[in-house]
């Protein structure tokens, strides 16, 4: 009988935080991140739009200074997160394939959430199959938060508001976010926080379902 070789590093998964606008998906991204480091878990923590090409073009119209059509938006986000999973110097996929556990600040819910308000829902879905078919996050944790609250979280800590950035708009993305979480009810694994705590009280109540999830995976 041939021996199982024990040297093959486990491999990684991938961990989306997602919420709208003033959520704390990069405060929760960060605690999260030093929570496993400090149980030894190997972890990377990335974000979309990422600092690629096409990311930097999609920051450059999400801030103003670039003006187009919400059609043309949407498969910019689809190119982007596309390198994000394929480039081989530190995509996701290279990362997890090393063992590594990586958290990311937005994934394609966020596109099925914003590009929906504009788009259909089945249009925005059926054109980030591309990254959907090579990688499923092993949780998306949703952070939902009131718009209200959120527009407090924007005004204290940016100089700068983003185009989606007003109070019915983050209402309508909520929404779409909610939307997204039943059409695919069965095929995503998504879990539902409640972000209107302190960042501990998150933070906590985050590890909590990630570690299930990653006990299962």
């Amino acid at each position: 009988m041939q021996e199982k070789t024990t040297s093959q590093k486990p491999r990684g998964a991938l961990i989306a935080l997602e919420g709208i606008d003033g959520s704390g998906k990069s405060t929760q991204s960060r605690m999260l991140a030093g929570r496993m480091r400090r149980e030894g878990i190997p972890c990377y923590t990335t974000m979309e739009p990422t600092d690629s090409p096409f990311g930097s073009l999609i920051r450059q119209i999400l801030t103003g200074r670039l003006k187009t059509d919400n059609r043309a938006i949407a498969p910019l986000f689809v190119a982007d997160r596309l390198d994000h999973l394929l480039n081989d110097v530190n995509g996701i996929l290279h990362k997890i394939e090393e063992g590594t556990i990586v958290i990311t600040d937005r994934y394609y819910f966020s596109s099925y959430a914003y590009q929906g308000v504009d788009l259909p829902m089945d249009w925005v879905i059926k054109a980030n199959e591309p990254n959907s078919s090579i990688l499923r996050p092993t949780v998306t944790v949703f952070l939902d938060i009131t718009p209200e609250l959120a527009l407090e979280r924007i005004s204290a800590n940016r100089h700068q508001k983003e185009l989606f950035e007003e109070k019915s708009r983050l209402a309508q993305v909520r929404e779409k976010y909610i939307e997204a979480f039943q059409v695919l009810k069965g095929v995503e694994q998504v879990a539902v926080i409640d972000g209107n705590g302190s960042p501990q009280e998150i933070a906590d109540a985050v590890w909590k379902t990630v570690s299930r999830y990653m006990a299962t995976s």
